[in-house]
């Protein structure tokens, strides 16, 4: 839910960003993404996600494979760890410093804010397929990772009632989603995530 930005409309907290990421609702980009996305797709309920090399290259070498392995296992781990905060509207305890920082943690934690102050949480997990399109082999290397995040399972409820939260119709259940991934030392953290108004 956050970076992933929900698609969710009005002031409804939706796990996911209400900024379109109302659209991803999903519970905050991606919980509030979980109201994101569109409505067909794959129903997987895991955020799992194999790791996927970049098409532009025929044959990338093996430096440049682990590396992209790593980003995708990275941003992976931040999706983990924002199902989890989302589904209990704190980040506390769940880790999500480890991958995330920078924007991404300020959008994701602006989410949880919101969906603590409605009495808000999600459950189910949003499903993902990551794909590293871009790495730069820089003074400080960054990754752009592109994926497709499915909100099916991934519900917004009232923590009281434990009932979903009503969502507008024209939320994007699937949703395109962008994520930029810098390496500190050895570690790959996500610092921005970005839903985008497209189906996938």
């Amino acid at each position: 839910m956050t970076a992933t930005q929900r698609h969710y409309s009005g002031r409804t907290v939706t796990a996911v960003r209400t900024r379109k990421h109302a659209i991803v609702l999903l519970v905050a980009s991606t919980l509030l993404v979980l109201a994101g996305c569109s409505d067909n797709g794959p129903d997987s309920s895991s955020s799992k996600a194999s790791p996927t090399e970049p098409g532009d290259s025929a044959s990338p070498s093996p430096a440049a494979s682990t590396q992209v392995a790593a980003a995708i296992a990275a941003y992976t781990r931040s999706w983990d760890a924002q199902t989890e905060a989302y589904s209990k509207a704190s980040s506390a305890g769940t880790g999500l410093k480890k991958n995330t920082t920078f924007k991404a943690l300020a959008d994701i934690e602006k989410d949880l804010a919101v969906m603590r102050k409605a009495g808000q949480v999600t459950t189910g997990k949003p499903a993902i397929s990551p794909k590293v399109v871009k790495v730069t082999d820089a003074k400080i290397p960054t990754a752009t990772v592109t994926d497709c995040v499915d909100t099916t399972h991934w519900v917004l409820i009232d923590k009281a009632s434990k009932k979903p939260v009503p969502l507008p119709t024209t939320r994007l259940i699937k949703y395109v989603s962008t994520a930029t991934l810098e390496k500190w030392g050895t570690k790959w953290m996500v610092t921005k995530l970005t839903a985008q108004e497209q189906s996938c």
